[in-house]
């Protein structure tokens, strides 16, 4: 199936010389969710930027939904929708006439039953008839999403789509998002909360310093790049790590208490069972230990170090 977005050769350069964007290349897959990670200032807005047309290319090719976005900017723009990280609407106008209005934009006619149907999808309905100015937080961020829907876009833009929302709510937007992907809509969305990635998407890109450093399914990601954690609770506290365990990925916390060992379990043979033979041999005694797989948050920090 050809992908809905294709990014070939991206680059941004800006007057001053900064560049933004590196060579990138991407494919985004019809129906999928898909989450673009990376620190601040890696690239993930000027991205989405020039995939909606606000920002233009310094070279490379995008396509949307088969559009090139700089040729055919119109056919492009109309199967997006693009909900900012700011919250950009007119505060004086109805919710209802918010969407309406953005609906109009794209030059397509009235349709108060789609309208209606984004607004209860939403848990907006009854606040249809209220001001933007009046509503929480949570909610103007629920009218930009509101916003982005009214035109019936194919793909959809969430550039911190929870920011700034609380974790009840935060969980209704993923449900929301989920429901949006089984309608047939392709939702990207960029994030600061790795657990909103690990939840939620389908694959992952990481992108810092302006180059997209990897794209996988998230299963795959955390199995290729994901360590184990063994944590050993001492009986007596120590005061450094003996020399003799020196070949061993060790790590001590800082009040002596506990012992922590990294490793593949993947791998033929994990080392566990000569590092406890040679924990024995020094009497280093423990009265407890646990094991825990690395989050996706380890995998991501240790995606950036590395290239930076």
């Amino acid at each position: 199936m050809r992908p809905i977005i294709s990014v070939a050769g991206l680059t941004k350069t800006y007057a001053s010389g900064f560049r933004a964007l590196k060579g990138i290349d991407l494919e985004i897959r019809r129906g999928e969710i898909f989450a673009l990670l990376g620190p601040n200032g890696a690239g993930k807005t000027t991205l989405i930027n020039i995939v909606c047309g606000l920002v233009n290319p310094t070279s490379g090719t995008v396509t949307a939904d088969g559009h090139d976005v700089v040729r055919d900017f119109r056919a492009a723009r109309s199967a997006i929708g693009l909900v900012p990280q700011e919250l950009s609407t007119d505060m004086f106008e109805t919710v209802w006439d918010t969407a309406s209005f953005s609906r109009g934009l794209f030059g397509k006619p009235p349709d108060e039953a789609h309208i209606e149907k984004v607004l209860r999808d939403l848990a907006l309905w009854d606040k249809r008839d209220a001001k933007v100015m009046t509503l929480s937080g949570g909610m103007k961020r629920r009218v930009l999403i509101a916003k982005a829907l009214a035109h019936e876009p194919r793909i959809l833009f969430l550039d911190e789509p929870t920011a700034g929302v609380d974790v009840e709510l935060r969980r209704a937007m993923w449900e929301m998002v989920r429901n949006l992907r089984r309608s047939g809509v392709t939702v990207i969305l960029t994030t600061h909360y790795i657990e909103e990635a690990e939840e939620m998407a389908d694959r992952i890109g990481v992108i810092s310093n302006g180059a997209l450093i990897v794209v996988e399914e998230k299963a795959a990601l955390m199995q290729k790049l994901g360590s184990r954690r063994l944590v050993l609770h001492l009986q007596t506290p120590l005061g450094g790590i003996p020399p003799e365990l020196a070949a061993f990925a060790l790590t001590l916390s800082n009040d002596g208490r506990e012992l922590a060992y990294s490793f593949d379990a993947r791998a033929a043979h994990t080392g566990i069972a000569p590092l406890l033979r040679r924990l024995g041999e020094h009497g280093i005694d423990f009265k407890d230990l646990q094991t825990s797989e690395s989050s996706l948050e380890d995998i991501f920090v240790t995606l950036v170090s590395s290239h930076r």
